[in-house]
């Protein structure tokens, strides 16, 4: 049977005397929800708004509406009216003593059904989103799928509901009960294609890897543009966990490990973490740091610039060709004098490089840099 912990009740229509509260004296049950949509799309809050029909007689009518046992909250909710505003106002709201309680008192003109929207923000009502990627042999795409993972703990049945899982997806007829969880599939794409991507970030990893205590690897990412020419793009990919696997050539799968990744708006790319490589090697060194321009005040050094070179050598050990993103950072105010190597700088203190890496090969990036005005 429905489990339902919220009830509307509709008090006897009362003209009472000027100046008296009419008893809240329960006469009958209204009519179920009869439309309900779960909104999901902002992560903090989820909306509730459900539509009921309320038999109002002429005159006074109060609108019970409780809900105990479910984690509602009560400064949110909301009544308006669908059907007839003009001849059904609301006159007052108020909030009974010590109960999961509050009570719409309306004035209608006449007897009629009317049809009412009431919202409301629920608690423990929420969506996780999980991605699956499986690379094919020779990492070039991925079939993508995502799936709108519902929980319910708020202490509310709902039933053929509508479920907006955000700004552009929506699910019908949807049954969540309280206390369970329902995995709804909402992407799938059978080749979407991905870059293949080593990641060298020279405030991370160790500068000369053969001075380390055990293996160094380059972490390697799968970038995934969320584009139309991906077969995506029109709307953000939510945030969530991704799994990721490669076909093994033998109708089977191997499984390269999972990720958390952020909210990928439309036009950016999805970078997804699948494990350290050994095949590419980077040892940077710093060639040149000198003090010129010195600034004193008496013998005390004030202010002075730097005159530095840095270098890094990368080594490709793989028989394919390899995309290595070069991250360097240089802290303060600085000017780059000489760099062989085209970067971008995504901030003021760092700078990336996109390096090709031919199969079995070395680059070397030389950066002539001055920092200046350091303390």
């Amino acid at each position: 049977m429905r489990r339902c912990l919220f009830s509307i009740l509709l008090l006897c229509g009362l003209i009472g005397l000027p100046g008296t509260a009419p008893a809240r004296v329960k006469l009958v049950a209204l009519p179920d929800r009869s439309d309900t949509q779960i909104n999901l799309d902002n992560p903090t809050a989820t909306l509730v708004e459900e539509e009921r029909t309320l038999t109002l007689q002429q005159g006074r009518n109060q609108v019970d509406f409780s809900w105990k046992g479910v984690e509602i909250d009560a400064d949110s909710i909301r009544l308006n009216v669908l059907t007839q505003p003009e001849s059904v106002n609301l006159l007052s709201v108020s909030y009974p003593p010590a109960e999961a309680a509050l009570v719409w008192d309306l004035s209608s003109k006449e007897a009629t059904d009317v049809r009412v929207r009431i919202s409301y923000l629920l608690r423990n009502i929420d969506q996780l989103v999980a991605y699956k990627m499986i690379a094919d042999k020779q990492e070039t795409e991925v079939a993508l799928k995502s799936f709108s993972v519902l929980r319910n703990f708020s202490g509310e049945d709902f039933s053929e509901s509508r479920i907006q899982a955000n700004a552009t997806r929506a699910f019908e007829g949807i049954d969540l009960p309280h206390e369970e969880t329902l995995q709804l599939l909402a992407l799938d794409l059978p080749q979407v294609p991905i870059n293949k991507v080593w990641t060298f970030d020279a405030a991370r990893l160790p500068w000369d890897p053969e001075k380390v205590d055990g293996n160094v690897g380059i972490p390697v990412s799968y970038v995934i543009k969320n584009s139309k020419t991906s077969g995506l793009g029109g709307e953000a990919l939510a945030a969530g966990r991704v799994r990721v696997f490669q076909r093994d050539g033998q109708d089977g799968t191997i499984f390269l490990g999972e990720d958390d990744i952020p909210l990928t708006p439309d036009g950016e790319e999805m970078k997804v973490y699948i494990g350290d490589s050994r095949d590419i090697v980077v040892t940077q060194r710093q060639m040149k740091k000198t003090k010129i321009n010195i600034r004193r005040s008496g013998n005390r050094i004030i202010l002075y610039d730097t005159d530095e070179q840095i270098t890094a050598t990368m080594e490709n050990f793989k028989s394919e060709p390899a995309s290595l993103t070069m991250i360097q950072h240089i802290p303060g105010e600085w000017t780059m004098r000489d760099c062989n190597i085209k970067y971008e700088r995504k901030d003021a203190g760092t700078l990336e490089f996109q390096v090709e890496l031919q199969p079995n090969s070395t680059n070397q990036l030389v950066m002539d840099f001055n920092r200046l005005n350091v303390r």
